[in-house]
C-alpha cells in the first residue's frame, strides 16, 4: 500500500499462510515465508507486483524471517534452530550457526555494510543477542540478562542496534552499540512494545 494507507493491493492469494515480507534493497523483489507447499514454512521470493513467485528453500523444518543483504545478493533466514544464508536465486544455502539440538538461533539482521549479522539465540539459556561476521565466524554475545533480548535491528549508519527486551517485566524497546555497550531503554509503558525498526535517516 501507499504510505498513507491508500492503494492496498493483495500480492499473494492462496489458502496457505504468506507472511513476514521483506523488500529487496532495490525495491524490485519481496522475500516472504509461506506454508503453501506443506505444513512447514519455506522462503519464497516474488516481484514487487506479486508476479514470479518462486520457492527458494526446501527443508524439513520451518524457514522464517527472511532478510536481504544490503547488496541484494543473499537472504538470511532462520530455521527451527539455526540461522542460514542463501543466494537470492536459491543456490548456496549455508548454515551460519550451529547451536546443537537443544538451542535455537533466530531473527537475523544484516549490518548496513553487509559485514555483520546480528541475531537472537538461547544457546546460553535465555534469549540473548549475538553479532557475527557475515560468514558465521566471530560469534559474540552482546547482551547478558536474566530475561529475553531478541529482534535486533541495525541503524542505517551501523552505529547502533535496536532490540526488544523483557528485562523490565514486559516487552520494551532498547538501543545499544554493536558491541553491547550503552544499552538504553526507549519505551516505558504497560503495553507490549516490540519489533523495532529504524527510519531511513538513521
Amino acid at each position: 500500500m501507499n504510505t498513507d494507507g491508500s492503494g492496498q493491493t493483495n500480492l499473494t492469494n492462496n489458502a496457505a499462510s504468506d507472511q513476514i515480507p521483506a523488500w529487496s534493497p532495490d525495491g524490485s523483489k519481496i522475500a516472504f515465508e509461506s506454508t503453501r507447499d506443506g505444513s512447514t514454512s519455506e522462503i519464497y521470493v516474488m516481484n514487487a507486483d506479486g508476479t514470479g513467485q518462486t520457492r527458494l528453500t526446501n527443508n524439513s523444518t520451518f524457514d522464517s524471517h527472511p532478510t536481504w543483504s544490503p547488496d541484494g545478493s543473499q537472504i538470511a533466514f532462520h530455521t527451527s534452530s539455526q540461522v542460514y544464508v542463501i543466494n537470492a536465486d536459491g543456490t548456496g544455502q549455508t548454515p551460519l550457526t550451529n547451536n546443537g539440538a537443544e538451542a535455537e538461533s533466530f531473527d537475523p539482521a544484516w549490518s548496513p555494510d553487509g559485514t555483520k549479522i546480528a541475531f537472537g539465540s538461547n544457546r546460553d539459556g535465555n534469549s540473548e543477542i549475538y553479532v557475527m561476521n557475515a560468514d558465521g565466524t566471530g560469534q559474540t554475545r552482546v547482551t547478558t540478562n536474566s530475561d529475553s533480548d531478541y529482534e535486533p535491528a541495525w541503524s542505517r549508519d551501523g552505529s547502533q542496534i535496536a532490540f526488544t527486551s523483557q528485562r523490565d517485566g514486559n516487552e520494551e524497546i532498547y538501543v545499544m552499540n554493536p558491541d553491547g555497550s550503552g544499552q538504553t531503554r526507549l519505551t516505558n509503558n504497560p503495553a507490549s512494545d516490540a519489533a523495532p525498526d529504524w527510519s531511513p535517516l538513521r
